[in-house]
C-alpha cells in the first residue's frame, strides 16, 4: 500500500502541531520561561504547519511534492537552530548576545518596576530542562526537525 502525498502532509502538520504545542504547554501550563532561541525555534513550525495543511490540500501531486520538499528545507533549518541552541547550552559554542528572555512591560514606569521584580530572564546557554539529564528541549527540537524533515523529503521523493 502506497502513501499518498497528501497523507504526508497531513501527518507533517499533526507532528509538527504536536511538538510547537508540547512548547507552548510547558510554557504556560509549565512554568518554562522561554529564551530568544527558543522563541526563534517556533518560528519553522508556525511556517511549516500551514504550508503542511496547503500542501495537503493541493489539487496538482507536482504542487504537493513542491510543497512537501519545502517543508523538509523549513523542518533542516528548524533542525539546524535546534542544534545551535543545543550547542551553547552544552558551551560549545556562545549563544547570540542578544538572548534575553521573559516579556515585555507596558504600562507607566511603576509597571515597569514591578515587573523588573518578577520577571525571570532566560539565558540561551542554559537548558531548562534536560531529558534524563542530557538530551535539552532545544536538542529535542533538533531531533523532531529531523524526522519532520526527513518524512517530507521522504514524501517528496516516493509517496504517490
Amino acid at each position: 500500500m502506497a502513501i499518498s502525498t497528501r497523507a504526508v502532509a497531513l501527518a507533517i502538520a499533526i507532528a509538527a502541531a504536536a511538538t510547537v504545542g508540547g512548547a507552548l504547554l510547558s510554557e504556560h501550563v509549565g512554568g518554562l520561561v522561554p529564551c530568544q532561541l527558543c522563541l526563534w525555534q517556533r518560528w519553522p513550525y508556525y511556517a511549516g504547519i500551514p504550508l503542511a495543511v496547503l500542501t495537503a490540500v493541493a489539487p496538482d501531486p507536482r504542487l504537493r511534492r513542491a510543497g512537501l520538499g519545502l517543508l523538509a528545507l523549513v523542518f533542516l533549518a528548524s533542525a539546524g537552530l535546534g542544534a545551535y541552541h543545543a550547542g551553547a547550552e552544552w558551551s560549545f559554542w556562545p549563544g547570540p548576545s542578544s538572548c534575553g528572555g521573559g516579556t515585555a512591560v507596558s504600562g507607566t514606569v511603576d509597571d515597569l518596576l514591578k515587573g523588573l521584580e518578577t520577571t525571570r530572564v532566560v539565558s540561551c546557554s542554559e537548558a531548562a530542562w534536560r531529558l534524563w539529564g542530557g538530551l535539552s528541549l532545544a536538542g529535542l527540537n533538533a531531533v523532531a526537525s529531523l524526522v519532520l524533515a526527513a518524512g517530507a523529503g521522504w514524501g517528496a521523493a516516493k509517496a504517490r
